[in-house]
Parts: C-alpha cells; sequence; structure tokens
C-alpha cells in the first residue's frame, strides 16, 4: 500500500480505506482504484482508456465490474501510473453523502 501511494502521490490527495478484506484507492476524495491480492485494479473512464491504449481488462473480484488491471511492472513507472490516476479521478463522480436519519423521540 505504501508503495503505490507513494508511487502516485503527484495525483492529488491519495489514501487508501480497508474494505472487505482488500483496499479501496482514493484520489481528491473519489475512489479511483481497488487493489486486491497485491494486484491494482484502475477504473475504466474515456480519459483512461485513451491514455492506457491497450490495456487489459480484469475484474477485481468475482461479480465485479471489470477494470484496467495495472501488472506490478508499471508500478515503478511514477509519473505514468499518476497522471493515470489523476485523468482517471478527474472523470468520476464525488461521493454523495449519506443523510443519517434522526430517531424519533416519540
Amino acid at each position: 500500500m505504501d508503495f503505490i501511494l507513494e508511487q502516485i502521490s503527484d495525483a492529488g490527495s491519495v489514501s487508501t480505506k480497508k474494505m472487505f478484506g482488500e483496499y479501496g484507492l482514493y484520489c481528491n476524495g473519489r475512489m479511483v482504484a481497488l487493489i486486491c491480492d497485491d494486484e491494482l485494479f484502475i477504473k475504466i473512464t474515456s480519459a483512461g482508456k485513451a491514455f492506457v491504449g491497450d490495456c487489459p481488462l480484469k475484474a477485481p473480484y468475482k461479480g465485479a465490474k471489470p477494470c484496467f488491471f495495472i501488472s506490478g511492472e508499471r508500478w515503478d513507472e511514477h509519473e505514468w501510473l499518476s497522471h493515470l490516476i489523476k485523468i482517471s479521478a478527474a472523470e468520476l463522480p464525488v461521493p454523495k453523502k449519506k443523510i443519517r436519519k434522526q430517531k424519533s423521540t416519540k
């Protein structure tokens, strides 16, 4: 996790969140990628597709939508990986804040 976060640090405000035993990767408040079983999966966007060209698609887990599968060899390419995360995050929506229901005082 620390290595990936360091590699994409130029993309913006990056962080991870543990989810279902794996990790969600966030950039500027948007979930842009997943790290599952030590593999990196980046959500597919138009800008990302134009940038990566012919990149293999793979689902991070059974039943998930396919994502760009970024092989370990590309993890060392700091500028390339940061740019891919940055342009992908820019195209993804900001998550909506959940409104908590107030308990009735009756």
